[in-house]
């Protein structure tokens, strides 16, 4: 029997315990939008509630404090208010060897990650020989040649496709689980490194995590995100950077700083227009101002409020009869219909390791923010790990590694692609497990999933649609990917 969303006096022994983070201070006032038609805007036959029409935000000189930036379905905005957001910060340093810097990987331009399309230009740009195009992580496989241009172009072929970053990681001694067979493209990897390739994840919005990488194997229970991003800055600098010291106790805090400072979010989709007028509340500046706390809103408890996004509420069209309070447009009325549906539409959740197993129900009813938990960020608030079979061999592209994993009590096998949480913690039943991560600044950021699989929101939704047979319809599907591109 499929039990209702929230689930109370379930087991809820998943939930990280950490003291709660505290709210960000108010990011400093903001001037009304720029005004003017929006290009690409859908014709409306009623006037805008204002005497002007929005028009995007002015694509200025980028800054550390505030910058607008296209992306593929519009526009986002960058808002810093640590007072460690200068240039001279070390994240924008290179601190080790290779002339990489955290910046390499983490573009304020690009949403805090990288995107293929900008990868692809450095390429161009550099003839691969940016320091992003390392062979330490960047390449194929460390033993790739990168002589000649077309063999750099071979080699970084993952990262310039799907912008994977190479990570390097061994089968711990302590495992459940041995490395029974390889089958790397690349002839790289063993037991000793396996390699994964996986997206960066955007080092902006930290001040909502819960665990930090994927496989949340910088965090530590019973220790501060903070004290976790340092531990991550730590590592980033010995492995990506190649360098021979650990940063200092100054460098890694201002490097936190940074990055609990930051916030990225949509202002301007292409269609619906500038996403912070009209009682809409989109955009970093009122993202910046969202309390958090670790394990918040959690499903398990009675308490549980599944409409996790209230961001565009206003846009709500009213019901038919009624008189409207708000003239939207057609655009606007879909990204909130998108966002009822991200809130209310029940489906059955069910073979998600990490999920059912935990709460041992094998199936329950239950939304998107069932997972995405996280008041109008979209993250899961506890450090919780779960496996949607995108590591499984079904999942499996030709271009990634094979790993078959046998159970040393039992026998059994699994082949995956990458073990994902398993490797941190040696648990059989961790494979193939990865974190919910904030869905906040998600157009900026594109493909999707740890591995790239998707490409972009359309794709996200149709992988939903198919792995748990929601049965969306054409226009819920549209609605939801507008939804979550303008978030």
């Amino acid at each position: 029997m499929a039990l209702m969303i929230g689930y109370a006096g379930l087991n809820s022994s998943y939930v990280r315990s950490a003291s709660a983070a505290a709210p960000p201070p108010p990011p400093p006032p903001s001037g009304p939008p720029p005004q003017g038609p929006p290009p690409g805007a859908p014709p409306t036959s009623t006037p805008p509630p204002s005497t002007t029409t929005p028009t995007p935000p002015v694509l200025g000189t980028p800054s550390l404090g505030f910058g607008s930036f296209t992306d593929p379905t519009g526009q986002f905005t960058a808002l810093n208010i640590s007072t460690a957001a200068t240039l001279q910060n070390p994240f924008f340093q290179a601190l080790g060897s290779n002339g990489r810097a955290c910046s390499s990987c983490h573009k304020e331009d690009e949403g805090w990650s990288i995107n293929p399309a900008n990868i692809q230009a450095l390429f161009t740009a550099t003839n691969g020989l940016d320091p992003l195009f390392s062979t330490v992580d960047g390449s194929n496989s460390p033993n790739a040649p990168v002589a000649t241009l077309a063999e750099r172009r071979t080699a970084y072929s993952e990262l310039l496709n799907k912008g994977l970053i190479r990570i390097g990681l061994p089968i711990p001694s302590t495992a459940q689980f041995t490395l029974a067979a390889v089958n790397d493209p690349y002839k790289f990897a063993t037991a000793s490194q396996l390699s994964l390739f996986r997206r960066p994840l955007p080092a902006t919005n930290a001040s909502f995590l819960s665990t930090v990488m994927f496989d949340g194997r910088a965090t530590v229970s019973g220790q501060s995100i903070t004290a976790d991003l340092s531990s991550q800055a730590i590592n980033a600098v010995q492995t990506h950077e190649q360098g021979a010291t650990i940063p200092t106790s100054a460098q890694l805090a201002q490097i936190v700083s940074l990055e609990e400072g930051s916030y990225t979010a949509q202002t301007f989709n292409d269609q619906a227009g500038v996403l912070d007028i009209d009682s809409g509340n989109g955009g970093p500046s009122v993202l910046s101002q969202q309390t958090f706390a670790i394990g918040e809103n959690d499903p398990s408890s009675s308490s549980f409020e599944p409409n996790v996004f209230t961001i565009y509420a206003a846009w709500t069209p009213p019901p038919a009869g009624s008189r409207p309070t708000l003239t939207t447009t057609a655009a606007q009325q879909s990204v909130a219909r998108g966002e009822q549906i991200f809130n209310t539409r029940p489906f059955t959740i069910s073979n998600v390791p990490g999920f059912n197993d935990v709460i041992s129900r094998p199936s329950v009813i239950g939304t998107c923010s069932t997972c995405h938990n996280s008041t109008n960020v979209g993250n899961h608030s506890s450090a919780v790990y779960i496996d949607l079979g995108l590591t499984d061999p079904a999942a499996i592209t030709a271009d990634l590694p094979q790993y078959t994993l046998k159970n040393k009590s039992t026998g059994v096998v699994r082949v995956t692609s990458d073990p994902g949480r398993a490797l941190v913690t040696g648990q059989w039943a961790d494979i193939g497990k990865f974190k919910v991560p904030t869905l906040r600044g998600l157009p900026s950021r594109a493909p999707y999933f740890h591995n790239g699989f998707a490409p972009d929101a359309p794709s996200v939704v149709a992988f939903y649609n198919r792995r748990f047979n929601i049965g969306f319809g054409p226009q819920e599907q549209t609605d939801l990917a507008n939804f979550l591109q303008s978030l």
